[in-house]
């Protein structure tokens, strides 16, 4: 899987035993310890899920929520509430908040990915399908295989990554920053320019004969799968 996930939660903990987990799964995470961090970090990172506890030491988890409920960017942000709140009522008043699920603590790693699984595939099927499709390019999340056509072609595990990366956003632009963010998130020492020679290594790839041009260059803004 490829998507990212933010967690806004006051234990380093959890933050890192979740984290450790989503990533090994594909994901792409990061973290604030409170609320109104949180809430700033947020809008950098972009995520495709929230995981958000309720007892923060500044802002509630509900607090939380309320805002971004009433922020048009992140309306429709799915959020996952993290509580040891157990009770029915404090359920009822996290889901009236706009959560789209809850997980009492403790949990399982295995049941936190299974909603977390659930909540996507309602929100964004892609991040959690198995095959990804654009035009006459399709991936196989699974076998780790890639087709142009009929014709299987064979990438590096960076340009898999990138392609990935490219097919779970397509037409959007994305400059050289936000692809390092996306695809390398832990190698603070990668540069832009080795970001254009695998975009490089990735057109020889995919560009069979007589196919078109499939990643675009947008001058000063960065790349886009068309």
């Amino acid at each position: 899987m490829t998507g990212k996930i933010f967690i806004i939660e006051d234990e380093p903990s959890i933050i890192q035993l979740v984290q450790h987990n989503l990533e090994k799964e594909g994901f792409v995470v990061s973290s604030s310890l409170n609320g109104n961090e949180g809430l700033k970090e947020l809008k950098k990172f972009q995520p495709n899920l929230l995981l958000l506890d309720w007892m923060l030491p500044d802002l509630s988890g509900i607090d939380v929520c309320k805002n971004i409920r009433r922020d048009n960017i992140f309306r429709n942000l799915p959020i996952i509430m993290l509580t040891a709140k157990g009770e029915e009522e404090d359920k009822i008043k996290g889901l009236d908040s706009g959560v789209d699920d809850y997980i009492t603590k403790p949990f399982s790693f295995n049941e936190l990915l299974s909603r977390i699984k659930a909540v996507l595939r309602r929100s964004d099927p892609k991040i959690v399908s198995d095959l990804l499709e654009f035009e006459d390019l399709k991936l196989d999340r699974v076998e780790k295989r890639v087709f142009r056509d009929k014709q299987e072609l064979k990438l590096g595990p960076t340009e898999f990554r990138l392609l990935e990366f490219f097919l779970l956003n397509p037409k959007r632009v994305f400059s050289r920053d936000q692809i390092l963010e996306s695809v390398w998130p832990n190698n603070i020492n990668v540069e832009g320019r080795t970001i254009d020679v695998h975009i490089r290594r990735l057109r020889q790839s995919i560009n069979t004969k007589d196919k078109k041009e499939l990643i675009r260059t947008v001058r000063s803004s960065g790349y886009s799968l068309i």
